[in-house]
């Protein structure tokens, strides 16, 4: 599956950063997570962290999939509100997924800050209503945030404008979200692992997968087999190949990174993340050596080659966008990109067994816009799953809500 377009910056800047051997050899162990993105990564270190035998596999040269296109905005506030999902769910459902994700985003920094070396930051988040009648529902979800002690600020038209130069109606900011380079930190983070004793192997794809009451069988493109007691399929947009039907829909989202932008020019946007109320939504955010990171313009067309002649198109039309938001703002693209992205239909990952495969097999289907923090949550509800102890996302991160 061709999953991006362009010129992803993370792969430009880091090029490949660790070699990893291709599989030449049976193996057995406890758990082998299928996927060495950024969403395996996670899942991996958590488990090889509490004492599992784990191998790690990927078809692809480590994190040179989905990792490599990201664009790692880390925030808790969920591409659904928090008011949507509660009347969708209940009250107590969109609490969890909003409080679980908060508490994410600290997880985050503290492995990040482990690992050394990946651009994290802390920053805050500033989600403005880009058309007057989205006022109305962002007051709304303001006011549910507020309610149940989120660190959330409302901002009028006046507020907006003073402080931020911004033409919007309202906004809600919020003093926790943050930033990464996804390629590296998942790139230091298989690195780390393997130091430590965790087999990885690149270049080496599953080509089929059996299941049986106590163990997964996987066999290898090379011919190789795998035992485990457990398999964690975490490829990504890939992983709905193993599924019947699919739990998501695949769409195409665009980016582009500008040069090094003069602070005085950068200003607030040096530590601030921006998001529009439209869907799909605009974003902007900053990165640590002061480049301009501006994302959106999803589609609805999942095909490569379509993706890859839209690139320019896209980034021009982000680039207009900007360029109305910050009319003084010089930081056209140096970079663009594109890459395949997944929604369910609540805006909620897919954490857990399925169905169609048995307790064996476990999804990581971090989809949507907040993957990173979804893959951070979903890596210790796994481990709950495969230690048999129960887990407070279980049910709300399940195949089985969806109906």
């Amino acid at each position: 599956m061709d999953l991006k377009s362009g010129y992803p910056f993370w792969a430009v800047k880091n090029g490949l950063m660790y070699a990893f051997p291709q599989l030449d050899t049976d193996l057995t162990c406890d758990v082998v997570v299928m996927g060495a993105g950024i969403t395996g990564a996670l899942v991996a270190n958590e488990l090889a962290g509490h004492g599992h035998d784990v191998v790690v596999v990927d078809r692809r040269d480590i994190c040179w999939g989905s990792t490599s296109a990201s664009t790692a905005l880390l925030q808790y506030e969920i591409d659904t509100h928090a008011t949507d999902l509660a009347r969708r769910y209940d009250q107590a459902s969109a609490l969890l997924a909003y409080q679980s994700s908060l508490r994410a985003i600290g997880e985050i920094g503290e492995l990040a800050h482990e690992v050394g070396d990946v651009d994290f930051a802390t920053c805050e988040s500033l989600y403005y209503a880009s058309h007057r009648s989205d006022y109305s529902s962002l007051d709304d979800e303001f006011t549910w945030r507020k309610q149940h002690g989120f660190p959330v600020r409302w901002l009028s038209r006046a507020a907006l404008k003073e402080e931020y130069g911004l033409k919007a109606s309202a906004a809600i900011l919020s003093s926790v979200a943050a930033r990464v380079d996804p390629y590296r930190l998942a790139s230091r983070l298989l690195d780390r692992m393997q130091r430590k004793g965790v087999r990885i192997f690149d270049r080496t794809e599953v080509t089929s997968m059996t299941a049986t009451a106590d163990s997964v069988q996987l066999t290898t493109n090379g011919g190789m087999s795998i035992k485990a007691k457990h398999t964690v399929v975490a490829s990504g947009y890939e992983s709905q190949q193993w599924l019947r039907p699919r739990v998501a829909k695949n769409l195409s989202s665009y980016a582009y990174i500008s040069d090094p932008v003069d602070p005085a020019q950068l200003g607030w946007l040096a530590n601030t993340m921006l998001w529009e109320s439209s869907r799909p939504y605009i974003y902007l955010r900053a990165t640590g050596d002061g480049r301009i990171l501006v994302g959106g313009e999803d589609d609805d067309h999942d095909m490569p080659a379509r993706r890859d002649r839209m690139v320019d198109r896209k980034a021009a039309t982000l680039q207009r966008k900007v360029a109305r938001l910050f009319p003084d703002l010089q930081a056209p693209p140096a970079f663009a990109w594109a890459g395949t992205f997944a929604e369910t239909s609540d805006g909620l990952p897919l954490f857990g067994q399925h169905p169609q495969h048995g307790p064996r097999v476990l999804f990581a289907l971090a989809y949507g816009g907040n993957g990173i923090t979804y893959s951070m949550l979903g890596a210790g509800l796994l481990r709950a799953q495969i230690e048999n102890r129960p887990h407070s996302l279980t049910e709300l991160f399940a195949f089985a809500r969806l109906g």
